[in-house]
């Protein structure tokens, strides 16, 4: 009696794990940290992984949270076909920049801002894998480097590259004249004896 039991029990954990398997979850990819120059445009990658082959019901949306921590903000959505968002922040400034057959789910923002700072979190849905992990991409947008401080950060670097140059130069002259002296100093001593 114990043995059937015993079977049954491993019977029934076969079926859950089997159960388990076939509803694997999704996992998302992205990038820790993303930055960018203000005015520029930068791609946000996304990929993915699933247990399941791509079907019709996949669905990826892409969504934004400033710095301030205020509400989430719908970036970007995918169903069959890309889906730009009709107000909001990313209006007319995000696009589809993705390959679903390569389980690439990537978009691209236009005219990035300072006010564009934050996190956007990617996730995806590809049936009957419906849960998974969400990828999180966290955006830095820079200011331009304008052109005095390029001029600046090139005359600082010109000028220690000349002080070495310089640097140089003299220590192998005094070497060389150091040699010289040492040999005169030899021949006359050679000389008188």
């Amino acid at each position: 009696m114990r043995g059937r039991t015993w079977l049954g029990a491993a019977l029934v954990l076969g079926a859950q794990l089997r159960a388990l398997w076939l509803a694997a979850a999704v996992e998302v990819h992205t990038a820790k940290e993303v930055v960018a120059v203000n005015g520029t445009q930068q791609r946000l990658r996304c990929s993915f992984s699933s247990s399941s082959p791509v079907s019709q019901q996949l669905s990826v949306s892409w969504n934004f949270q400033p710095e301030d921590l205020s509400s989430h903000e719908l970036v970007f959505y995918y169903q069959k076909e890309p889906f730009k968002p009709p107000s909001g922040r990313f209006k007319d400034r995000v696009t589809w920049d993705g390959n679903i057959e390569r389980n690439d789910v990537s978009i691209m923002l236009w005219n990035l801002q300072p006010s564009d700072n934050g996190t956007f979190t990617c996730q995806v849905t590809n049936w009957p894998d419906v849960y998974g992990t969400i990828g999180e991409v966290r955006l830095r947008v820079v200011q331009k480097v304008s052109f005095s401080e390029i001029h600046f950060l090139a005359v600082a670097i010109g000028s220690a590259s000349v002080l070495m140059i310089i640097v140089v130069i003299a220590v192998f002259i005094c070497r060389q004249r150091c040699r010289r002296a040492r040999d005169q100093r030899l021949e006359v001593a050679d000389t008188e004896w």
